[in-house]
């Protein structure tokens, strides 16, 4: 429990507390049944047999996030904790408001959401499993039109008969919802039946049954149905919005014979197919038999127009979804008829959203968007986003769902660095705590190479436009990427995109006095392992001008003599290499500039046969610069070489005796 912080206590349920609580890392809420357990068999026991339900994969069942045994030794028990998904609205809530109200549920409502519900109970039942604790507050509504089942329990935990008695008693409706079987502690498929039906029927009558008759109705169905069909004439009379098929197929439901009750299947035709009830879960699955997955295959093995209908088809179906997006990732270009229309990107959304714990489909579904959205950018490099395609939200939420995914971590940070290229976006992905995500990964999975890189460069595209940066999750930052890039000492690439963060940690003022030492010596290692390669470069020379602007202490650690040479060595190597760049040349004189500040300092670039590089560069180049900036945008920019500062720099040589008007590129002197 150390990793959360306890927020609410809310009713008790049949089985133990609910507490409302916030995981401190992410912020994000989850709600823990506490069941206390009677010993340690029991525990292991409940826990051997929930432990599968981790594993279900479907867009109406809301799945254990995490399961352990904790000991509270103020009261010396032991309990079982079952960490859920957090929402604030049910079933419950709905009827509950629309009994206040004396008012009918929405017709077209109540029908998608049954159709929900009934996919999700004919996915449990297809896998052998029984939810065993149906009832209305265990329906969540994610949405106002999105439910999720919840609470799933196990046959250790349901046949604890002390502890039901003992809950029976101190709240009658607890047991109201369950089967007449089920008070004997025989649970099967046709349970579930009978809590669905009385779910219906509630939802069904809550315009005219107050709360206390609706749970006495439920207790008497069970020994009589009398009471059922008094409510289901009276239903018909004030001509409840599907009354007649609810007549057909409660007592079908309800009936106190678990081997007369029909199965979900059968409620399913009845619903869905004999009076087509509208769901926009059930599409092509609920009306009919499931379709064999070699059909599917067959449906697929066709042009892409086809296989998004299929996905369309069968969205609900993580499964098909899956199929669908890998036949697509291995067709070629001239098949697919790139860049596709971005229209592909909202629905690859919607089936992220809809399969969101299934990492399967995400990693599919994010290869895809990746691809859809570089073609779409290699065509137009003025490309946004679909504003309304709430891509941003979807991704940081599979971030979260899937914390060790590291191949889907590597996807995600791609498609985030695109959008934080939409300057709009920067903002909400910085308040979205993903800063904090990304030192977190590079700490976590300091030996992934992929993650360690994109993650830099991802953190490199937040804050290279970001209006406004708040420093405080960034603190781990400089000590993060100093670890990695020593972890890949010779990496050419690690080494780029690192030089590149501390160059910006260092334009923020994030780097601290006593990491100076340390991030001067990465900077000049990284320069010396690929003098070639101009962005790093560009981007180590700044980082270094930028520490020296402010310390004199890293200012001498760059002309001190390290490891093979001075920084002052390197510089000059790294001229004679560029000295037809002028941005590269730029760079080194903003360092020179920088170094040549301090009076302590000339002697030693005197000394090191600096000045015919200085005598070089201003001959060749006609003046400095006053730099246009790093990259466009209104974030950290590039500390362009002013002319005071070149002024300042050949003073110190005796070179020059008026100031250099500055221009505004730096280039090839011209004849």
């Amino acid at each position: 429990m150390e990793k959360y912080q306890i927020l609410d206590w809310l009713k008790p349920g049949a089985l133990g507390v609910n507490l409302v609580v916030e995981k401190t890392d992410t912020k994000v809420k989850h709600v823990i049944k506490q069941v206390e357990c009677s010993d340690e068999h029991q525990a292991n026991e409940a826990l051997e047999e929930l432990m599968p339900l981790l594993q279900l994969q479907h867009a109406h069942v809301s799945v254990y996030q995490e399961l352990f045994v904790m000991w509270n030794s103020e009261i010396s028990s032991l309990f079982l904790c079952l960490v859920m998904e957090h929402h604030e609205g049910s079933f419950q809530t709905v009827i509950e408001k629309k009994r206040a109200a004396k008012t009918v549920i929405d017709s077209r409502w109540l029908q998608n959401m049954l159709g929900q519900v009934l996919d999700a109970l004919e996915y449990l039942h297809q896998l052998d499993i029984i939810h065993r604790n149906l009832k209305p507050s265990n329906v969540a509504l994610v949405s106002s039109n999105h439910c999720r089942l919840q609470d799933l329990s196990s046959n250790t935990l349901m046949a604890d008969r002390a502890k039901w008695n003992i809950r029976a008693e101190e709240d009658p409706f607890q047991k109201s919802w369950m089967a007449p079987e089920a008070l004997s502690f025989s649970f099967s498929q046709k349970s579930d039946v009978w809590s669905l039906g009385c779910i219906i029927l509630d939802m069904a009558s809550c315009s005219f049954v107050d709360a206390t008759e609706a749970m006495l109705l439920r207790k008497s169905m069970r020994s009589s149905p009398d009471g059922l069909r008094g409510v289901l004439r009276t239903m018909e009379e004030r001509k409840v919005p599907d009354a007649k098929i609810f007549n057909s197929l409660l007592p079908l439901m309800l009936q106190i014979n678990p081997s007369e009750r029909i199965t979900i299947r059968d409620v399913i035709h009845i619903t869905c197919v004999s009076h087509n009830f509208q769901s926009s879960s059930t599409a092509l699955a609920l009306h009919g038999p499931v379709v064999p997955l070699p059909i599917i295959d067959t449906l697929l093995e066709t042009n892409v127009a086809s296989i998004l209908e299929v996905m369309q088809s069968f969205s609900s179906r993580p499964e098909v979804q899956h199929r669908a997006m890998k036949r697509l990732l291995k067709m070629p270009e001239n098949q697919l008829g790139l860049p596709w229309p971005m229209e592909l990107v909202e629905m690859l959304v919607g089936i992220m959203k809809q399969h969101e714990r299934v990492p399967d489909v995400q990693l599919c579904a994010c290869s895809l968007l990746l691809r859809t959205l570089g073609h779409a950018l290699a065509q137009d490099p003025a490309a946004v986003v679909p504003s309304d395609s709430a891509i941003t939200p979807v991704l940081l939420s599979v971030m979260r769902s899937h914390p060790e995914k590291q191949e889907l971590l590597v996807l995600v940070y791609g498609l985030l660095a695109i959008v934080a290229s939409q300057e709009p976006a920067t903002d909400e992905l910085q308040k979205a705590g993903l800063f904090e995500h990304i030192l977190e990964h590079l700490d976590t999975f300091s030996r992934n190479r992929d993650i360690c890189i994109n993650g830099m460069s991802l953190l490199w595209a937040l804050l290279v436009d970001a209006v406004v940066v708040d420093k405080a999750p960034l603190e781990k930052a400089p000590a993060l990427t100093a670890e990695v890039m020593a972890t890949y000492p010779a990496d050419v690439e690690m080494a780029e995109a690192g030089c590149a963060v501390l160059w910006l940690l260092s334009l923020l003022g994030c780097i601290e006095e006593h990491q100076f030492e340390e991030v001067v010596v990465l900077f000049l290692r990284s320069i010396r392992l690929c003098q070639d390669q101009v962005l790093l470069v560009n981007n180590a020379y700044r980082g270094l001008a930028s520490l020296a602007e402010v310390s004199e202490l890293a200012a001498l650690q760059v002309v001190m003599p390290k490891e093979d040479s001075s920084g002052l060595t390197l510089l000059q190597e790294t001229y004679q290499l560029h000295r037809d760049d002028p941005e590269v040349v730029e760079s080194i004189c903003v360092l020179l500039a920088q170094l040549a500040s301090y009076d302590d300092i000339l002697p030693e670039l005197l000394s090191s046969g600096t000045q015919p590089l200085v005598e070089e560069i201003h001959g060749r180049f006609t003046s400095s610069l006053v730099s246009a900036g790093g990259p466009c945008g209104q974030g950290p920019r590039t500390r362009g070489l002013r002319a005071g500062d070149w002024e300042h720099c050949l003073c110190g040589f005796k070179w020059l005796s008026q100031p250099v008007a500055p221009r505004p590129r730096l280039g090839p002197s011209q004849p």
